[in-house]
């Protein structure tokens, strides 16, 4: 663990884009956290000042009846000192914001996809469209993955740390330990059948989540064309041929479970494939191994910054299917950027979480 902010008091905090149902986790997060008690964050919007228990009457208390969400300026978030900047703002105004906020010299923990993807190729989907394209692939060259499980070392270091996918972590951390064990015979192809509840699609209603088109239904959509695909090909180093992922809306508020299929190389047994992933998350409090043949469910994990992981081998001991569960909303968005927030400040990783 990087002990280079150890000693130092904590940060000022701000969090941009507190009105989505990301943000108000992670509000929720910052105003419990053991590190940032005395110390309320900052809470940025749009438009007019807002009491920030209107906006979300569920973090009513004596303290959170005293904060309001004030108007983002860069005036103001100099005049509060801010060292730590929360973006859970939309693709297109992360990838604006991000540069300025660096040049002021913030850290920046962005929840958004705007700096995740490393190669353009992948980034298409976006349609990001940079007044300095110069900085902005300078910006990128210096964005980590914010996924700790995978690059905890690079973002004790960072000053931008890209918030990864909700979908692309249920099902990196699933199948990285196994890929980079060299064990999953990756060209006979790995299929990722993951299902999410409606608020992975934002607190805005669209045709597809509102309520007369969730209930009831099972749907797939963003068939080969996910904004997710990107994080999956660049974490795992796999290509479009290797991997198939279809993303499902599932009629429940928030979760996700992804069932994914794989195909060893050589055959395997149980305690082989449970002794590697115990080895891979040995320093990882927030991943849950689940014992074969126990499962995970979307209700062991849910409203809590955990991922559960568990797998079944076939009798052929060959193929597997991996368990995937966590819950969109923090482990999959606002858990997992306090989880790099307290790396990033050198305290324990599961601080504020449990």
């Amino acid at each position: 663990m990087n002990t280079l902010h150890t000693e130092r008091r904590a940060p000022r905090v701000a969090v941009a884009g507190v009105t989505g149902y990301a943000g108000a986790e992670l509000a929720r997060l910052l105003l419990d956290h053991p590190q940032l008690q005395g110390a309320a964050p900052t809470f940025l919007g749009r438009g007019e000042v807002v009491p920030l228990s209107a906006l979300h009457p569920q973090l009513k208390s004596p303290e959170a009846d005293r904060l309001v969400v004030e108007p983002f300026s860069w005036e103001l978030v100099a005049s509060r000192n801010i060292e730590l900047l929360f973006l859970a703002t939309p693709h297109e105004q992360s990838r604006e914001w991000v540069p300025e906020a660096l040049d002021r010299g913030l850290r920046v923990i962005d929840l958004s996809g705007a700096w995740r993807l490393a190669e353009e190729s992948n980034r298409t989907v976006y349609k990001f469209e940079d007044k300095d394209a110069k900085r902005a692939a300078e910006v990128q060259a210096s964005s980590v993955y914010g996924m700790p499980e995978l690059h905890r070392d690079a973002i004790a270091q960072a000053c931008l740390v890209a918030n990864p996918g909700c979908y692309a972590t249920s099902v990196i951390l699933a199948l990285k330990p196994l890929i980079a064990a060299g064990l999953v015979d990756i060209e006979h192809g790995i299929i990722a059948d993951s299902k999410s509840g409606v608020s992975g699609a934002g607190k805005a209603a669209t045709a597809k989540t509102h309520f007369m088109y969730a209930a009831d239904n099972l749907s797939a959509y963003g068939l080969f064309g996910h904004r997710h695909l990107g994080e999956l090909f660049e974490q795992l180093d796999v290509h479009h041929e290797q991997l198939t992922f279809t993303p499902h809306l599932l009629p429940i508020p928030r979760g996700i479970l992804s069932t994914i299929y794989v195909r060893f190389r050589e055959q395997q047994d149980v305690e082989a494939i449970t002794r590697c992933y115990q080895e891979f998350y040995a320093e990882s409090p927030m991943v849950r191994l689940f014992a074969t043949p126990e499962l995970p469910q979307i209700q062991y994990s849910v409203r809590s910054s955990y991922c559960d992981i568990g797998f079944q081998l076939a009798p052929d001991d060959k193929r597997c299917i991996l368990v995937s569960c966590l819950d969109n909303l923090l482990k999959g968005a606002a858990g997992q950027a306090v989880q790099n927030m307290n790396i990033m400040y050198g305290w324990k990783e599961n601080e504020g979480l449990l």
